[in-house]
């Protein structure tokens, strides 16, 4: 309230700075451990002051890790061989597996690529917004464009991290499995460049949040906060946002491609857990486990906050409301507590089980509405046709 009056009368495009700004003030100044906030700051200057995922064509992300070349060649981690197998198994072709010739009409309302109570654009009349029918529809296929546009970024990151991780885990059995996931990585990578590119005709840039998570995963020196970061945080929040998404679209190429994705996303994460969950409990020292628990809190509220559509807001709406108005309106929507929901319901067990909700880190979950997560179903109690089954 204090803001609104002291923003009073001044012109929209400089409220949106001043509003964009001191959120992303606000969310630095929320990091309490301070390795982690000297760990997120760099990434988070270039991704949230800088802005450098929408200013360049590429960005030069600074890489350092160990690369673990391992002579004993040992296959000593059956369950991650077994893991493997299963990679190998379940491969598929994004070219020849997918009707590529299926006919995707965004604004077909028979088939609508995404449900219309997803976003309820019609409530943008509180905010002195009306859109008739064929401007709704509009609305949700520009919704769906920057969601897609948002995996695809997402999938380019987690190529180059799980390459980074192939080379830094130390067992053999693990290097094995990561290069199926770096096959996996690229494979989704093309095949939602190529649905953007050729049946919605429409991407985005990335959102400075997302960019900030793969800049400090790419650059961070330490495989376990790469597999963490990637394996865990991201690779769980891929499952919700793709699981919810493929729920809420009757296109049948979507949701063939969705569900493709979503068996290769189970194992990723299970790799995760695997790979960490001895590490974390029994190799680090309690300020390098305290160091990660507050790591991947703060990366679960820089999730939380990633989609909030930002891009669309500049692109249609930031004349017409403020900032803060359009996040009300996106968290308040059906089909974005959905996907809230539904991707902390598949991270918060994953960091239970591998000891990273300890009783120094409660009151934060608490205190942010993730606790009520915890107890459910980790990476390694779900296959792939556990996750496959739960999908309409």
């Amino acid at each position: 309230m204090i803001l609104d009056k002291m923003l009073n009368g001044v012109p929209q495009p400089a409220r949106n700075r001043v509003e964009a700004t001191l959120e992303n003030v606000s969310l630095m100044l929320q990091v309490k451990n301070t390795k982690v906030a000297a760990s997120l700051a760099p990434s988070a200057v270039r991704g949230l002051l800088l802005r450098q995922g929408k200013r360049n064509d590429a960005v030069k992300m600074p890489a350092s890790h160990d690369v673990h070349f391992d002579l004993k060649y040992g296959l000593d981690f059956p369950e991650m061989n077994e893991l493997y197998r299963r990679a190998v198994a379940n491969q598929w072709d994004g070219d020849k597996d997918l009707d590529w010739s299926t006919d995707v009409d965004p604004m077909n309302p028979e088939v609508p690529i995404i449900n219309p109570d997803f976003m309820p654009f019609d409530r943008l009349k509180e905010y002195g917004i009306k859109l008739n029918a064929k401007e709704m529809a509009e609305a949700n296929y520009d919704m769906t464009c920057w969601m897609l546009s948002q995996f695809m970024h997402g999938e380019q990151g987690a190529l180059y991290a799980s390459a980074q991780v192939t080379e830094s885990v130390k067992w053999m059995d693990g290097k094995f499995y990561g290069a199926t996931q770096v096959m996996d990585e690229a494979r989704h990578l093309e095949v939602f460049l190529r649905y953007l590119d050729t049946k919605l005709e429409k991407s985005y840039q990335i959102n400075d949040n997302l960019f900030v998570i793969i800049d400090d995963l790419l650059t961070d020196s330490r495989w376990d906060v790469k597999f963490l970061g990637m394996q865990i945080m991201v690779e769980g929040l891929a499952l919700g946002a793709f699981s919810t998404l493929h729920n809420n679209t009757k296109e049948p190429l979507l949701r063939q491609l969705l569900k493709y994705v979503i068996q290769d996303e189970a194992r990723h994460v299970h790799y995760g857990v695997l790979a960490l969950r001895e590490h974390i409990r029994n190799e680090l020292s309690d300020a390098e486990r305290r160091e990660r628990e507050d790591w991947a809190f703060e990366v679960a509220l820089l999730m939380r906050n990633r989609f909030m559509g930002h891009e669309v807001y500049e692109e249609k709406y930031q004349g017409l409301m403020t900032r803060r108005q359009w996040n009300r309106f996106i968290l308040e929507s059906p089909g974005m507590q959905r996907f809230r929901h539904l991707m902390f319901k598949r991270l918060i067990p994953n960091l239970d089980y591998i000891g990273l909700l300890t009783p120094r880190v409660r009151k934060h979950y608490e205190d942010a509405g993730l606790w009520q997560f915890v107890g459910g179903k980790n990476a390694s109690q779900l296959s792939e046709k556990d996750l496959l089954a739960d999908l309409n």
